[in-house]
């Protein structure tokens, strides 16, 4: 296991855990990033990822992408 941020651009990755607080993984799950999904890095800016989320793309910043586990 390991965080979304870093893992490999074009590579999909399965979610293993969404941690932090509460409101935190609430807040990612409406995005889209429950157990079991699938999320693929599309790029990575500064620490900032693009990623593809349930056919949409989603932008998030390094401290979020280290709380989802792949």
């Amino acid at each position: 296991m390991m965080p979304l941020s870093m893992a490999r651009e074009g590579e999909p990755s399965v979610i293993k855990k969404v941690g932090g607080r509460e409101e935190t993984r609430k807040f990612l799950e409406s995005l889209g990033f429950v157990t079991g999904g699938t999320v693929t890095v599309v790029s990575q800016t500064g620490g900032n990822l693009i990623v593809n989320i349930k056919d949409s793309r989603v932008a998030i910043g390094k401290d979020m992408a280290n709380k989802i586990m792949v």
